[in-house]
């Protein structure tokens, strides 16, 4: 899963998409970064997200 590509989709900053997922802003640049990998639930807010800004 290309997070940097959904983020950009959704046109949201590390921070914003950090805010809605309940994440630090680290985390979303770790993931991005390939640093670490996100949680299943944090991956399943990355999906409900991804869904919502495709409407």
């Amino acid at each position: 899963m290309d997070i940097r590509k959904i983020r950009k989709k959704l046109r949201l900053t590390q921070e914003q998409l950090a805010q809605r997922l309940g994440v630090s802003f680290t985390t979303v640049n770790r993931w991005e970064t390939d640093k670490t990998k996100p949680s299943p639930l944090a991956l399943k807010g990355l999906e409900r997200l991804s869904k919502e800004g495709l409407k």
